[in-house]
């Protein structure tokens, strides 16, 4: 689809039409301010640092996050008028989550418009999702909230999630471990074993401990996704369904 050299900080103006065309195949406009979507796709591992400010899409990917989880939000609550907070929260949490915006981020071609140190194996793992959501802080900036609105519905919910099923399915890999030790009568803890820290991020790794007898290890970006991953691989060791 889209071949762009990956150079740090700066496009060609052959690159500039090339990411003129895949945001405008992503989003379905054209973009007023194409700046914004150079930095949205401009990862701090390929940023140069100026006056000791890293400029990256991490601001943008901080705005993007707030934008998209208000836009689910807006149209789960419009979508379900009769379910409690409690429904639209979690089936929110199950769109916006890392492992689901990494996969859609995938789908739409964001992995051949980003720039970032594709060396670093680790960042493979978060750096879609991340420029996923710096895309929408972008759109946000560039178009306004309805139409970035409109971009979340037509763009992202509709064509990939069907909400039955999204609704049918238990992901929270963490409260079923939970809700099976209550079960058997037995404990659980989630041990935070260690936090590594490279430039730009940090990994946790998290143990489950039933009954004080260590089960698998997780990993991840966060606290919350090394106990999923964790979790996730207990399910899979004690077969839980």
């Amino acid at each position: 689809m889209w071949n762009l050299l990956k150079i740090p900080g700066s496009r060609s103006k052959k690159e500039e039409k090339k990411l003129v065309t895949a945001i405008q195949t992503i989003t379905g406009f054209t973009p007023s301010n194409l700046s914004l979507y150079k930095l949205a796709t401009l990862h701090t591992s390929r940023a140069k640092e100026t006056k000791g400010f890293r400029e990256s899409n991490e601001r943008l990917e901080y705005l993007g996050d707030a934008i998209l989880g208000a836009a689910v939000a807006d149209y789960l609550f419009m979508k379900y008028p009769f379910k409690d907070e409690g429904f639209l929260t979690e089936i929110r949490s199950r769109i916006v989550n890392r492992d689901s915006l990494n996969l859609l981020a995938r789908k739409m071609g964001i992995n051949l418009i980003v720039q970032f140190d594709q060396k670093n194996a680790q960042l493979q793992q978060v750096v879609l999702g991340n420029t996923l959501e710096a895309i929408v802080g972008a759109i946000y900036l560039d178009k306004g909230y309805l139409r970035c609105k409109k971009f979340v519905i037509d763009k992202l919910i509709q064509p990939h999630f069907d909400l039955e099923v999204v609704i049918q399915t238990n992901v929270n890999h963490k409260s079923r471990i939970i809700e099976w030790t209550q079960r058997q009568s037995k404990s659980v803890r989630f041990e935070m074993l260690e936090v590594s820290r490279s430039r730009n991020q940090k990994e946790f790794s998290v143990q489950v401990f039933i009954d004080n007898l260590p089960f698998s290890t997780g990993y991840g970006y966060t606290k919350k996704k090394a106990e999923q991953d964790a979790a996730m691989k207990t399910c899979e060791q004690l077969n839980i369904v």
